[in-house]
């Protein structure tokens, strides 16, 4: 049975805190003048065990439960201790100042009492801690004093009794202070005290001990900070990280005093240390001080403690900036200062503070950039001594990732930062291409899209939603695929297999062939792609002016799996973005529309049905007296042949009988193109999206709208331009031949008097590249090869798909030359000559 402890608490004079003998602080219903009125009172604090007082300004309408609070606050003594004694009676913390009568330039008594505990041996506990501690400091030696000293200070810090008495028998000042002793061992000895106790922190779990755990490691952080040590401290830099890893629970704690001193006192000093240090930081990252570091190892250190703070920076700010959107009312709405200032002047210099680290970041970032770019000409005019320069440049897009976040917390911010990211463009997109990783999460990026180029989306759209390939073939999906029944035998391997199973890769070969790899797989996807999109299947529709682009076609509803496939169609196309082949096909407007949840217009259905689009044009732009005279006879209602049959349907509730006239013609052209575009196709673009997002890691909403129809049509047909021989000669090189001989000059004579066609069709035997990447050859992930074998004339070439490897003889004329070039480039002999 735990005895009951009550006595008035003394408090040595070597770990107490300097209090100012007047310090003025008001209650949260108090304005900050300093005059009284007469529904205010103006009266002393007394504190008993220090003989100093604090001066008080409150409302007579406030409670003693408020002042207690405010109290607590400034001395961190816990309410639960405090006693506040007027004419010698105790005040209850219900009752408003009027009601307990004080009086104006009155003096009350603040008394520190511990009240009957369950845990009386804890206090002893701590008792012997501080005695312990105190001899440390004094210099004496006690053997074992890390593990007495740990065993006595974490014995019941479990209990939040515990801990409340931990911090006002100031433990962590006097565990800072032996840190800080000028004695052998006891900065030793408070390390490894100060450290288990943060290692108990991490793994607090519950919600009312981690409240008071707060307190407690931002006590230590603020004392470590305070005597003078150098952020780089590596205990400092434990105590912040516990503190940093518990700001994630900051949202659930209830008390708003005490939350708001967590967020905006202790997580913002954090802020503004580590923000200071980066500045510093990316000085050196753009060379202005480089040539001061000594060597690879000093370089190592560098990057190391850089990548840190830019993650401290994340971890820190993160939670302040959704702590004052929080507390504006709404999140990512500007603020307003104004606002603030009126209701609280802590979040106020915060709020105010805070905009001032954005804007001095945004502006070494706006210097990092342009340094950048002045590095990388230098190395493109074999200037050299850029390779140091590197190491920082990793880190500026997680820097501005940030700042992007915090200038939507204030009114012009994001503007200012877009701008000078417009600014230097290029800079962002080198960034972005060289380094950028499938861990990072850089969808900010894509907010704006005048600040990036094709080049730097597609890479980062790939990164973000298709998951990595990993080497070897063990995990990959395979399939044996026989070509007389391609679509079907495709369509059992593809929409059977389970999506993680498809996302580690697919492996294929052709029944009765020995190929297989890379080249083969690419050949496939184009092969399976055009059954897919063929008329015969019904499943989709070519434009009529532009039959290379498709949209889901409203009845292939005749197919009784016709959504099944849609989902299949689905995964294959996102299958093969994720390989980059292009597959020769494009989508059109509206499909791209809704797959990226936009609303369909008129303008969108231009090249899908030109005919209607014509016709709607043509309704809307009518003298409104003619359409009011019914000249053109027309309803809320639509004529469709399904089946082999006529069906009326109706645009609208009784639109059979609603006459189209000049005031409801928008909204007919409106709910006809609805039907058209979106009801009668919404199921077939539904499971398209399914299958696509079953190979992402992402949504596929989110995926298209990412990218603009131009864009998506690169990513998927690839170039629009007629085969270059020239660039095509520039990316090819040889094994066995050289340049100047006579085979390669045929060689190159005949490719260039080919047709188109005929180019298409030996590129696509040499390497299984159907369609050139936009950027042509230079896009094609590896040089063209042309080996030499031993073979006679006779042999007709061969290749090696996977290798981009051309193999011929040495023919001995022209003329045979081209003949055997002619076989291989016929259609029907072109496609599955090579080999892997």
């Amino acid at each position: 049975m735990s005895q009951s402890i009550t006595k008035t608490l003394t408090v040595n004079s070597f770990h107490q805190n300097k209090l100012n003998d007047h310090t003025s602080f008001s209650s949260s219903t108090m304005k900050n003048d300093t005059k009284t009125t007469p529904s205010q009172l103006q009266f002393f604090v007394r504190l008993m065990w220090t003989c100093k007082s604090l001066v008080i300004r409150a409302s007579r309408e406030d409670t003693v439960k408020s002042l207690l609070k405010a109290i607590s606050f400034k001395t961190k003594i816990p309410i639960e201790y405090q006693r506040l004694i007027y004419r010698g009676k105790q005040l209850h913390s219900e009752q408003s100042l009027a009601e307990c009568c004080i009086e104006n330039d009155t003096c009350l008594q603040l008394i520190g009492h511990l009240r009957s505990m369950g845990f009386p041996m804890g206090c002893e506990a701590l008792d012997d801690t501080v005695s312990l501690i105190l001899r440390l400091c004094k210099g004496e030696s006690v053997k074992d004093a890390s593990r007495i000293l740990h065993c006595r200070m974490m014995k019941y810090m479990e209990h939040k009794e515990c801990v409340s008495v931990f911090m006002f028998m100031k433990v962590p000042l006097l565990m800072v202070t032996l840190y800080n002793s000028p004695y052998a061992n006891n900065k030793g000895i408070a390390d490894f005290c100060i450290r288990q106790l943060m290692i108990f922190c991490d793994h607090i779990e519950t919600a009312q001990l981690q409240v008071i755990y707060f307190e407690v490691v931002l006590e230590f952080c603020e004392l470590l900070r305070g005597v003078g040590f150098e952020s780089n401290d590596l205990l400092y830099v434990v105590c912040r990280g516990s503190f940093g890893r518990m700001l994630e629970s900051v949202g659930g704690v209830s008390d708003r005093d005490t939350k708001r001193r967590i967020l905006f006192q202790g997580g913002f000093d954090c802020v503004v240390e580590i923000s200071d240090k980066l500045l510093r930081f990316l000085d050196l990252s753009f060379g202005r001080m480089l040539e001061s570091v000594g060597g690879v190892s000093d370089r190592d250190t560098s990057q190391a403690l850089l990548c840190r703070d830019v993650h401290d920076f994340e971890k820190f700010s993160a939670p302040l900036r959704v702590g004052i959107a929080e507390h504006q009312g709404a999140f990512e709405v500007p603020v307003d200062c104004g606002f603030l200032c009126e209701k609280d002047s802590l979040i106020a210099r915060v709020v105010d503070r805070f905009r001032l680290v954005f804007i001095q970041l945004l502006i070494k970032m706006d210097e990092c950039l342009q340094s950048m770019e002045g590095c990388l000409v230098n190395k493109e005019q074999g200037e050299g001594g850029v390779s140091v320069i590197y190491y920082g440049w990793y880190y500026y897009l997680s820097i501005l990732k940030e700042l992007y976040h915090i200038s939507k917390l204030y009114t012009g911010a994001e503007d200012k930062f877009w701008g000078v990211l417009l600014r230097r463009k290029s800079m962002l997109c080198h960034l972005i291409v060289k380094y950028t990783e499938n861990t990072d999460d850089h969808r900010w990026v894509l907010k704006n899209r005048s600040v990036t180029d094709f080049e730097s989306r597609r890479h980062l759209v790939m990164m973000l939603f298709f998951h990595e390939l990993k080497d070897g073939l063990w995990d990959f999906h395979e399939m044996l695929i026989d070509r007389s029944q391609l679509l079907a035998e495709s369509f059992e391997y593809i929409s059977q297999a389970k999506p993680k199973s498809l996302q580690r890769g697919l492996f294929m070969e052709f029944k009765n062939e020995d190929a297989t790899g890379p080249g083969v797989l690419r050949e496939w996807f184009v092969l399976v792609c055009q059954e897919i999109f063929s008329p015969q299947n019904a499943l989709f529709m070519a434009c009529p002016n532009d039959r290379r682009r498709f949209f889901p076609n409203a009845a292939s509803k005749i197919h009784p799996l016709h959504l099944e496939y849609f989902s299949f169609c689905g995964r294959i196309i996102a299958l093969a973005l994720r390989s980059k082949v292009h597959v020769g096909i494009v989508f059109d407007r509206v499909f791209h529309g809704q797959l990226a949840g936009e609303y369909i217009t008129l303008e969108d259905i231009r090249e899908a049905d030109p005919i209607m689009y014509s016709s709607c044009k043509q309704i809307l732009n009518m003298d409104a007296d003619s359409i009011d005279s019914d000249t053109l006879g027309l309803t809320f209602a639509t004529e469709v042949w399904e089946l082999g049959r006529r069906e009326v349907i109706e645009l609208c509730l009784g639109g059979e009988s609603r006459v189209v006239d000049s005031k409801n013609r928008e909204e007919y052209v409106r709910l006809l193109i609805h039907n058209r575009f979106v009801t009668s196709i919404s199921k077939q673009v539904s499971h398209f999206a399914k299958g696509f997002a079953d190979i992402l890691s992402g949504s596929s909403q989110e995926f298209f709208q990412s990218l603009e129809l131009e864009e998506l049509d690169w990513m998927l047909h690839g170039s629009e331009n007629a085969i270059s021989v020239e660039d095509w000669k520039a990316h090819t090189v040889y094994n066995g031949y050289k340049d100047i001989d006579r085979q390669i000059s045929w060689f190159w004579e005949i490719v260039g008097r080919m047709s188109v066609e005929q180019r298409k069709v030996l590129l696509f035997f040499w390497t299984s590249v159907k369609h050139l990447p936009v950027e042509g050859f230079h896009g094609l992930d590896s040089r063209l090869h042309i080996c030499r074998t031993s073979e006679l004339d006779s042999h007709l070439p061969s290749s090696h798909t996977c290798f981009y490897e051309l193999c011929f003889p040495p023919y001995s004329s022209l003329a045979i030359m081209q003949d055997r070039l002619r076989v291989i480039t016929q259609e029907h002999i072109g496609c599955s000559f090579g080999t892997p």
